[in-house]
C-alpha cells in the first residue's frame, strides 16, 4: 500500500437530495479488539461485521504471526482460534501495522506481557506518531523497548518474563494507552489498576468482560474512572457482532444534514456513550437526527439513525466532550463551516498527534475553501455564515483518511468543487466510501 501512486478525488454538488438506507462498515476500534482478544482466548471466536479496512487487516496478520489462526469465511465472517493468555509465540518477522495507531499501541501492550521478542513498524505517517506514551507505562511492567528518537517506530519489544501488575494513571485522555496497559495486565498475576482523569471509549473493558475477565470500573471523585482488572483470567472464545462504526457514519450523516432535502438512514450504528459526542453536538446545533430501534449487541448500544437536512447553528463544544468525539472534529468543522454563527471546539491538543496534525489540516483546508477559521491555543474556532463556503480548493490530506472524507463531504455543498490530493488512505477505515456515498446520490469520484 505504501508505494502506490496517489489517488486524487473530486466532490461537487449532486443533482438532487441524498436519500437511502445504508450500513457503513464495522467499527474500527471494536474490530481491532475482537481480533486481539480472540487471539488471547481459548477456543473459537466468531466475528460478524468485522471492518475489512487496511488497518484491521494488519491486526489480523499480526495475530497470525503470533500463532493464532485467523480465517475469513464466505460472506466476511472471521473465525479466530486463540492461544490463551500468555500463549502467543514469537513472530518470525517484523510486524507492520500500516497506518494504524490503535493496532500499534494495543499490540505493544499485548507483547509487553509475553516473554518474546518482536519489532513493530508502520507506514510513514505511523512512524511519526508518539509511542512513548505506551513505552513508559509498559516498561514499568517489566518489558524492555528500543525505539527511534522520541519513542517512534520502528519499535523493538522484549516482553516481560514475569510481568508485574500495573498501577498507572493515564496522563492524556487516550483509550489506546489505557487499553495497552490493560492488555499487558492480562498476563500479570494480581490486580492491575488504571486510572483515567477523563473517561475515554471503553470498548476494551466491555469486551474483556464479555470474554470472561473480571473488570471493575469505579468513578473517581473528579469525574474520571478507575479500572481494576484481575490478571491471568481464562478468556473463552465467543461470538462478537461488530456494530457499524459511528465515526464512519458521521460522513454520510453530515452530508445528509447539509445537502438540501436529504434524508438518509444509517443502520446498526454503535452509540457507545463514550463515542457519541458528535451526535450530541449536532443535535445541539439543530440537526434532525431520529434514533430508532435502540438495542444491545455484544455489550454495545446500537441503533438506527435517520438524518434529515437541517439548518445548523454554531455551538460551543466543551473540552470534556473532546475524548468522546476526537475522530469526528474534522467532519464537525465541515458542518460548522455551513452553520450560522460561531462554533468553538475546545481542548483539541490530542488532534495534533493523529494520522496528521489534524488540527492544522482542518484549519488550512477550510480556509482554502473560503471559510473563516482560526486556531486559538488548543481550540478550533469556525465562523459560519449560514451558507456553505465557496470551495474550489485542492486539500492536502497528509495521509489522513478522515481529512480526505471530511472535505469530500464539504464538496457536496460548496459552489465550486473540492478536490483532495490523495484518497487512498480512506480504505484504512472506510472501504467503499465513495461507492456508498454515490449510492445515496453524492457526486464523489476520481479527479
Amino acid at each position: 500500500m505504501h508505494q502506490h501512486a496517489s489517488l486524487p478525488m473530486i466532490a461537487r454538488q449532486p443533482s438532487g437530495p441524498l436519500s437511502g438506507s445504508v450500513r457503513v462498515p464495522g467499527d474500527k476500534s471494536i474490530s481491532h479488539r475482537a481480533l486481539m482478544l480472540g487471539a488471547l482466548a481459548v477456543g473459537e471466536t466468531r466475528i460478524e461485521g468485522l471492518l475489512e479496512g487496511e488497518d484491521v487487516l494488519r491486526t489480523a496478520a499480526a495475530m497470525r504471526a503470533l500463532g493464532a489462526t485467523v480465517t475469513r469465511e464466505e460472506g466476511g465472517t472471521y473465525t479466530v482460534h486463540g492461544r490463551g493468555i500468555g500463549g502467543l509465540v514469537e513472530p518470525a518477522d517484523v510486524l507492520d501495522m500500516g497506518n494504524s495507531g490503535t493496532a500499534a499501541r494495543l499490540l505493544a501492550g499485548i507483547l509487553a506481557g509475553h516473554p518474546l521478542f518482536a519489532v513493530l513498524t508502520g507506514d510513514a505517517s505511523l512512524r511519526r506518531r508518539p509511542m512513548k506514551r505506551v513505552i513508559d507505562p509498559l516498561s514499568a511492567l517489566g518489558a524492555a523497548f528500543w525505539s527511534r528518537e522520541g519513542g517512534r517506530l520502528p519499535l523493538a519489544i522484549r516482553g516481560a518474563a514475569t510481568p508485574l501488575p500495573a498501577d498507572y494513571t493515564v496522563p492524556v485522555a487516550s483509550a489506546q494507552v489505557k487499553s495497552a496497559v490493560l492488555l499487558a495486565g492480562l498476563c500479570a498475576p494480581g490486580v492491575s489498576r488504571v486510572v483515567e482523569p477523563t473517561p475515554t471509549r471503553d470498548h476494551t473493558e466491555r469486551m474483556l468482560r464479555g470474554f470472561g475477565a473480571t473488570v471493575v470500573v469505579n468513578t473517581t471523585g473528579e469525574g474520571g474512572r478507575e479500572i481494576l482488572l484481575t490478571g491471568q483470567p481464562e478468556l473463552t472464545g465467543r461470538p462478537v457482532s461488530v456494530p457499524a462504526d459511528p465515526s464512519s457514519a458521521a460522513f454520510p450523516a453530515v452530508a445528509a444534514l447539509l445537502v438540501p432535502g436529504s434524508s438518509v438512514t444509517l443502520e446498526g450504528v454503535g452509540l457507545n456513550p463514550l463515542r457519541a459526542g458528535l451526535y450530541d453536538t449536532l443535535a445541539e446545533m439543530g440537526a434532525d437526527i431520529e434514533i430508532r430501534n435502540r438495542r444491545d449487541e455484544a455489550g454495545e448500544t446500537v441503533a438506527d439513525l435517520t438524518v434529515s437536512s437541517s439548518p445548523l447553528s454554531g455551538v460551543d463544544v466543551p473540552p470534556s466532550r473532546a475524548a468522546s468525539m476526537i475522530d469526528e472534529f474534522p467532519i464537525l468543522a465541515v458542518a460548522a463551516s455551513c452553520a450560522s454563527g460561531t462554533t468553538r471546539m475546545r481542548g483539541l491538543a490530542e488532534l495534533r498527534v493523529k494520522e496528521s496534525d489534524r488540527l492544522a489540516a482542518i484549519a488550512s483546508g477550510l480556509a482554502a475553501c473560503g471559510a473563516r477559521v482560526s486556531i486559538e491555543g488548543d481550540d478550533l474556532v469556525v465562523h459560519g455564515t449560514g451558507a456553505p463556503p465557496k470551495g474550489g480548493a485542492t486539500i492536502a490530506t497528509q495521509m489522513d483518511h478522515r481529512i480526505a472524507m471530511s472535505f469530500l463531504v464539504l464538496g457536496q455543498v460548496t459552489e465550486e468543487p473540492v478536490r483532495v490530493d490523495d484518497g487512498r488512505f480512506i480504505d484504512t477505515s472506510f472501504p467503499g466510501f465513495a461507492e456508498l456515498m454515490r449510492g445515496l446520490g453524492a457526486a464523489i469520484g476520481p479527479a
